[in-house]
């Protein structure tokens, strides 16, 4: 006795993918998501390397400015730059002043 097989139904694409439209479009969404993300990863590490770069920057400028600033408080430099203004080192002993307190 022969047994009759059944015989497979031929599935057409456009009835396959009504059936799963929920599914594919999931995966549309998943799709757009992790183009989204890889984006805004892209644009993170640029800005990333841009402050990186800024941060150097002024690193430089502020190493400069406290090495300048060192030097001009130097006790030769400040006395040479305020000869002008006729003032000049005091060599003595400081000298008290005293003020009469007032009642």
């Amino acid at each position: 006795m022969a047994t009759k097989r059944k015989r497979a139904t031929a599935i057409s694409v456009p009835s396959l993918i009504l059936d799963n439209l929920g599914f594919i479009s999931f995966l549309g969404v998943l799709a757009l998501l992790y183009i989204g993300n890889a984006h805004y990863a892209e644009y993170n590490v640029r800005r990333i390397q841009e402050l990186e770069s800024d941060i150097k920057e002024k690193r430089w400028l502020y190493m400069s400015l406290q090495s300048e600033n060192m030097y001009n408080g130097l006790r030769s430099e400040v006395v040479d730059q305020v000869r002008p203004a006729g003032l000049r080192l005091h060599r003595g002993k400081p000298k008290k002043i005293y003020a009469p307190v007032a009642k």
